[in-house]
């Protein structure tokens, strides 16, 4: 059997037909979800945070850590994490892949081009973008309005020119266009919501492209993409599975931003790993307020599941940072207990929304006090729930073990899902249902909409749209 010689015994431990699997070099394959005929439903553990400072406080160490961990203690666990960006990579932020003893291999071939699947939806979004041009040139129905376009260009880098661009391939129509980063491309955002490849050229070919001279949706189907698109996508559609240091398996795939996006992996990947494992380790962008509750709103009312348990990532360094000092600048834990009111926060949100209280990992630099960890411990066992150092960055899964173990203990005697209070009702118009995300998940006492925004909500809803969830972007300004 031709298989990735790395990830063999990966392969054999889970029992992976060979038929399912296609080599990417030497330590990636790819696995089609089709020819896995387990129907085996692991347990999904949601990974958030609080929210986050600009270096980020280490929501995959602890996730890869965490599966390490669970590992050493018995436990048939796998994760499902997204996939880096070249942009973050290459700019401050850096990879997506763990860090110190708690990593993903092969770090370069992930961190950068990895198995293409990012190089796909680039493709398939241009594709889009020039046969929207092409339209425009030659004509025909639906006849586009140039000024009323909204579908501009992708590209996985950080390139300030090309933000914001002139188009002058038509001699009908100059008008300007953009760049975004490939990560917060729809059609990236799309690929981790399909759950199979009828669905996925269903939801491209509602990708909405901009208005028609009558002011009605043109869409990607209109345009004869759709199947096209889905063509370049084919491959991008089987998750990647690739191993932590100590020989674990972590499906990788997709990775849409959860600042504008869900901001998760595929459901196809966390579907599959739910058939592979016992427990599934996986993750959402920025703190729970973003990520953490898309997962919830989007992601599992598509995919009809529940995570059985949250670890919301918590650090020292964050809490002082919160609590408004310099956090290099030494222990202070007075600073911490202010701090927490960040952390209280997410966890009031989670707690209206009728979830249990996460499990706390305190993710460790080597500079926290001991005082300041008895903060966090009294803090924990106040609002009902533990408090456990993960070390998983220094020692690898023997310093998640902890973790894993509380983990585990929390999940014995519980279904295997939480239920929950959604924050609004499919059926409510738009500006109920942000005022339910926005009081929900925000604590605000309330939503003032603009005229510009009201207008808005009002052609999504002529555009037949009102009864989809909604999907918050943060901006660099909240």
């Amino acid at each position: 059997m031709n298989r990735c010689t790395e990830v063999d015994g990966i392969c054999e431990a889970l029992e992976i037909p060979g038929a399912a699997i296609e080599p990417r070099g030497r330590q990636v394959v790819k696995i089609e979800p089709a020819a896995v005929p387990f129907d085996r439903k692991g347990r999904v553990v949601l990974v958030t945070a609080l929210t986050p400072t600009p270096a980020g406080e280490g929501k995959t160490t602890t996730a890869v850590g965490l599966v390490d961990g669970l590992s050493r203690i018995g436990v048939r666990a796998i994760g499902a994490l997204r996939e880096p960006s070249l942009g973050p990579l290459m700019g401050l932020k850096g990879g997506a892949i763990g860090g110190g003893a708690a990593r993903l291999v092969p770090a370069e071939q992930i961190n950068l081009h990895f198995t293409g699947d990012l190089h796909a939806v680039t493709s398939a979004h241009n594709l889009l973008s020039a046969m929207l041009d092409n339209h425009l040139h030659f004509g025909g129905s639906p006849s586009l309005e140039p000024a009323a376009i909204t579908w501009g260009r992708v590209l996985d880098m950080n390139d300030r020119a090309l933000r914001r661009i002139t188009l002058r391939g038509s001699k009908k129509a100059v008008r300007e266009d953009r760049f975004d980063i490939t990560a917060a491309s729809e059609v990236m955002a799309v690929l981790c919501m399909a759950s199979d490849p009828a669905d996925l050229v269903a939801r491209l070919g509602r990708i909405v492209v901009g208005l028609d001279v009558e002011g009605r949706p043109v869409t990607a189907r209109d345009l004869g993409a759709d199947g096209a698109m889905a063509a370049l996508l084919v491959d991008a559609m089987r998750p990647n599975l690739v191993r932590t240091l100590e020989d674990n398996p972590v499906l990788v795939h997709g990775g849409p931003f959860a600042n504008i996006a869900q901001g998760t992996s595929t459901l196809i990947g966390t579907r599959l790993a739910r058939r592979l494992a016992d427990v599934v380790i996986t993750e959402a962008g920025f703190a729970f307020d973003l990520g953490g509750f898309k997962f919830l709103d989007l992601k599992c009312r598509a995919g009809g599941f529940l995570p059985a348990d949250i670890v919301l990532v918590v650090t020292v360094r964050a809490l002082r940072h919160h609590g408004g000092v310099d956090h290099a600048a030494g222990p202070d834990a007075a600073a911490v207990e202010r701090g927490l009111e960040n952390v209280a926060a997410h966890l009031d949100a989670i707690e209206r929304l009728g979830l249990p209280a996460p499990l706390l990992a305190v993710n460790l630099f080597g500079d926290e006090a001991d005082d300041e960890l008895k903060v966090v411990t009294r803090f924990a066992d106040a609002r009902g729930t533990q408090a456990v150092p993960c070390d998983g960055f220094a020692r690898g899964g023997a310093g998640a073990e902890a973790l894993a173990a509380a983990l585990m203990g929390r999940l014995e005697g519980r279904p295997a899902e939480s239920t929950w209070r959604a924050a609004y009702d499919l059926k409510a118009s738009l500006p109920v249902k942000i005022e339910g995300v926005a009081r929900t998940v925000f604590g605000a006492t309330g939503v003032e909409l603009t005229e510009r925004a009201q207008a808005d909500l009002a052609l999504i809803e002529r555009m037949n749209l009102g009864d989809l969830p909604v999907c918050l972007a943060k901006t660099h300004l909240s």
